[in-house]
């Protein structure tokens, strides 16, 4: 019985132009490698398989393939088939003109907001897997609700409320592709109720501020000091965004007046208070600070995610919401952006085998002996240097003398070193003086390399 092309090898789009089939598909095939659509190694179709999908005779194919193996395009070897070479395809010029020259990376990051990915618990994390997808029904692997898949929402119910303390029904949680996700989901249905202005910390991710803006909405800075944003500058806004267990990125925790404080505020205005539990598990000298959630479920949002416990490529965060907003939250999502059901039943998994627990307390204990010899190094070698935000999280705000941010951030660049300064996370419209600093996160470089980022960075500090 014949075989038809939809069953035989494997797919491969051409389209032959030009005088003659052999030139044609000369043509299209060295055109295919030039630009980089079969990339180098790519495996072809076999003469007999390409002819029967054109609907042209096999030695035609035959020979355009000869052909390109005498110019250097394709490589033929008994047993291995034909195959693109190895060689670098030239994308085309316009192509290349538009393109702009992306920075060199650094030998060494210091840049905050990334865990150590080479630490992703990979052996792990794939038995989950396999234990999540043998074990799931076939019902599984459909749309299924938009919120997030109850397997996942269930365990994060469950180890919120033990290692958190946030009070959080699996039917108030949502599934998220990040943070980021979650506010601009947020930020559409705050439009959608009036709510025109949000406050901010003076010092916080301009990726947030920013999404919130291109959303309509006003934000306004909360002064920022030793005992966390100040709420008593709340006044007309809405809502407002905060990071109470770990302030981004100057490191202190909201103090308890001052939780008091923006929880009464949101009660007695009707406000909505956006928590984004920064580096909540990273705490070092004693227990983590509880979420603020736990204190006023019916007017906090708690936002967390997997992006420094795990890996952000995993696109894995989950919003909190409270009764009033579930429904209306779900709605304004839809189910056109859900998360990919994979990695929920594995993450669903790995915390409830207790697996989520091990990595967390293992991860803990590498980043603080990390953070233990940044501060030793600076106390040795750059004593003059004042260091903060140390308690918890996966970075360090290291103060500078007045005027010398860009010189330092000038001669990190020298040593190789991804670095940023304090004034990147500056609100523009921040009233309070500015400080010289730079902020040094330590949970991205390799353990191997530590000790050669500690003494790159001790160079370039004043």
């Amino acid at each position: 019985m014949a075989n038809s092309w939809a069953t035989l090898g494997v797919d491969l789009h051409l389209e032959p132009t030009g005088p003659g089939l052999r030139r044609g598909l000369t043509d299209a095939l060295r055109e295919a490698v030039r630009t980089g659509r079969l990339g180098p190694g790519t495996r072809l179709p076999s003469s007999r398989v390409l002819a029967a999908d054109l609907g042209i005779a096999r030695n035609t194919v035959a020979d355009a393939y000869a052909d390109l193996v005498a110019e250097g395009w394709l490589t033929a070897r008994q047993g291995s088939g034909t195959r693109v070479a190895d060689r670098v395809a030239a994308p085309p010029a316009e192509a290349s003109a538009r393109r702009p020259r992306e920075p060199a990376r650094p030998l060494h990051d210091l840049r905050p907001g990334s865990p150590d990915l080479a630490s992703f618990p990979r052996v792990e994390w794939l038995r989950a897997a396999r234990r999540a997808v043998t074990a799931a029904p076939n019902e599984a692997f459909g749309y299924g609700d938009p919120r997030g898949h109850p397997e996942l929402r269930g365990a994060l119910s469950a180890y919120l409320a033990r290692a958190r303390g946030v009070r959080a029904a699996p039917d108030h949680l949502l599934i998220c592709g990040g943070v980021a996700h979650a506010l601009v989901v947020l930020a559409a249905v705050l439009r959608a109720r009036g709510v025109r202005t949000v406050a901010v910390e003076s010092y916080g991710l301009h990726v947030h501020r920013d999404l919130l803006e291109a959303a309509g909405l006003r934000t306004v800075p909360l002064p920022v000091d030793d005992r966390g944003a100040d709420p008593g500058a709340l006044t007309d806004a809405g809502a407002v965004l905060l990071t109470p267990a770990h302030q981004f990125p100057t490191g202190v925790p909201l103090h308890p007046d001052r939780r008091a404080a923006v929880v009464d505020w949101a009660r007695r205005t009707g406000a909505l208070i956006l928590e984004d539990d920064y580096d909540g598990e990273f705490r070092y000298d004693r227990q983590p600070v509880g979420a603020l959630q736990g204190l006023a479920p019916d007017h906090v949002v708690y936002l967390g995610t997997a992006s420094k416990s795990l890996a952000p490529g995993l696109r894995l965060a989950w919003a909190v919401l409270p009764p009033g907003l579930a429904d209306e939250i779900t709605a304004t999502r839809g189910g056109s952006d859900t998360c990919g059901v994979l990695e929920q039943l594995t993450l669903a998994e790995f915390l409830a085998s207790g697996a989520y627990d091990r990595h967390v307390r293992a991860s803990r204990l590498r980043y603080r002996r990390r953070r233990d010899a940044l501060v030793a190094a600076l106390a040795g070698r750059v004593p003059e240097v004042r260091i903060a935000g140390i308690a918890a999280g996966l970075h360090a705000v290291l103060g500078l003398p007045p005027g010398t941010e860009q010189q330092v951030l000038r001669s990190a660049a020298w040593q190789g070193l991804g670095l940023h300064g304090l004034s990147v996370f500056r609100h523009p419209r921040a009233t309070t003086d500015p400080l010289d600093a730079v902020v040094v996160g330590y949970g991205t470089p390799p353990d191997h390399a530590w000790t050669g980022a500690l003494d790159a960075l001790c160079r370039a500090l004043p």
